[in-house]
Formats: structure tokens, C-alpha cells, sequence
């Protein structure tokens, strides 16, 4: 595990090749796993987590756009509330398998197949809310880039709602017992990764290039594009237990027990395009 300067990977911008790489290849094992629980989606579970939902509300008969929709589980979970949904995600084999779950599954979805930063001249209109949720903007180098793409695709008025793990999380290691990374986006991170969240021993090893962002970074950016921040929420529970020695203290909310109750694992924001 290594790092390199961000500028080089700006200048070269070798990092959506490097990741998509890594993306496609975790797509068949996600398919697969019980961390995704596909075949329960498949008879009605919503994907969607409470801390998402509260700030979604009613989004019956809206547009919405979802930005990195990976597979596409979440995706269709919006279009089972009532929306008419475009996901978008910039690996390939995961908009393949987006598609043909929207087909099975009778559930109607548009896939696009583009990088997050491509995404406005991907699409023809602009929509009521845009959405993304847990370990995306860790991918994106360039979160003013980001947030404006988000102000570009959102109608006037229109409402941006994410959910993502907190940046506290991402300054330890992948065994989350020491402090190895910056809490600020100081350098580009190179890693060299085995397994995935979703299955710790999958026979894959791939390399990653990722970012840490601070809230500060986030909330600016997304001011600076032009959204009003109406609400910011830190949760001290993962709805998911994607790291290590994590325990169940409530249904549906994960902590490790010497860390209970006294550490940020999730935030949640919602803005307005004023």
C-alpha cells in the first residue's frame, strides 16, 4: 500500500481505467453475495436504508437521477417508490447487470453507462432529485466538479439527498485498528486491495485510487455549486457491517463494541438547488 501525488493522477488520469477495472470485476461477486442479498431484492425488499428514506419522503411520480448506482439495486428501490429513475455508473458490467435485473424483476429503470463527471452531456434533461449513497465520492478526485455536475443535472428547486460513510472512517487502515491516513485531501491513495467489502475472501486482488474528503470539503463544495444546505445528520452506526469485527447493537445498525456510541460512521445530507 502506497500512495502517489494527485498530480499525476490528474495529468495522466489513469484512475477511472484503474477503478473501472477494479468495479467490473467486483460485480459478479456482489451478484453473488449475501452482503447484497440479490435474490431477497428480487421479492420486494427495499435496498434502501431508514437514514436515506427519511430525507427522500415522497418521491411518487418524480425524476431522479443516481449517481455511481453500481449494480443498480438501490436504483430500482427508488423506482419501486414511485419514481422514474436513471442510474448511472461508469463500469459497464454494471450497468449490464443493472438492466437485466430491471428486466426481471419487472421494474422499469434507465441505465447510462458514463463517469460521474460526464454525466451532463450523458443526459437531455434535469430532474427533480439527484441521489448517491455509501463509498462514492471516495472515487472522485474533484469534489467542486462533482457538486456541480449535481447543480447542473438538478432542476431549479430540485433536491440532492446522499448518505455516505463519514471521513473519520476512511483514516484508518482496512483492519480499522490505527490511524493511516489523513483525515484531509492531502494525497492521492494507491492501494493494492485483496477481497471486497462484500466478500473478504473473493479471489480478487486489484488496485484502487481514492481520495479522502472532509466534511468541510463536501459542504463547501456543494454551497460553492449553488445548493442550500437544509440538513446534515452524523449517525454512530453503519447500516452495514462492511468492516471488520463489527457487531449488531439495534436491528439494522452496526458498531464495534469498544467504539459504541462514540464515533462517527455514517452522515447524511440534504440541499436544495436555490
Amino acid at each position: 500500500m502506497y500512495r502517489i501525488p494527485l498530480f499525476m493522477i490528474e495529468n495522466t488520469q489513469p484512475y477511472l481505467h484503474v477503478n473501472k477495472q477494479l468495479w467490473n470485476e467486483r460485480v459478479p461477486i456482489h451478484v453473488a453475495s449475501s452482503f447484497y442479498n440479490v435474490e431477497v431484492f428480487k421479492k420486494g425488499k427495499n435496498s434502501l436504508n431508514s437514514i436515506e428514506c427519511h430525507l427522500l419522503g415522497n418521491i411518487d411520480k418524480q425524476q431522479w437521477l443516481h449517481l455511481q448506482c453500481h449494480f443498480g439495486m438501490d436504483t430500482l428501490s427508488l423506482a419501486r417508490m414511485g419514481a422514474a429513475v436513471t442510474g448511472l455508473d461508469f463500469s459497464d458490467q454494471a450497468i449490464d447487470t443493472a438492466r437485466a435485473l430491471s428486466q426481471e424483476i419487472n421494474t422499469q429503470a434507465t441505465f447510462i453507462c458514463c463517469d460521474v463527471y460526464s454525466a451532463p452531456a450523458s443526459l437531455n434533461n434535469q430532474f427533480d432529485g439527484v441521489f448517491t449513497s455509501y463509498g462514492t465520492i471516495g472515487w472522485l478526485p474533484d469534489l467542486q466538479a462533482w457538486a456541480n455536475t449535481i447543480v447542473r443535472c438538478l432542476k431549479p428547486g430540485g433536491v440532492f439527498v446522499m448518505a455516505d460513510f463519514h471521513p473519520f472512517i476512511w483514516m484508518f487502515d482496512n483492519a480499522i485498528q490505527q490511524i493511516t491516513y489523513s483525515y484531509f485531501n492531502r494525497e492521492t491513495i494507491f492501494e493494492t486491495e485483496e477481497g471486497t467489502y462484500a466478500q473478504p475472501d473473493a479471489p480478487l486482488q486489484h488496485t484502487a485510487i481514492s481520495w479522502n474528503h472532509p466534511i468541510s470539503d463536501i459542504l463547501n463544495a456543494l454551497i460553492q455549486a449553488g445548493l442550500r444546505i437544509d440538513v446534515f445528520n452524523e449517525y454512530d452506526y453503519s447500516p452495514y457491517a462492511c468492516f471488520p469485527n463489527m457487531v449488531e447493537t439495534q436491528p439494522g445498525q452496526f458498531q464495534r463494541c469498544e467504539w459504541q456510541g462514540k464515533v462517527p460512521w455514517v452522515y447524511a445530507i440534504k440541499a436544495v438547488k436555490q
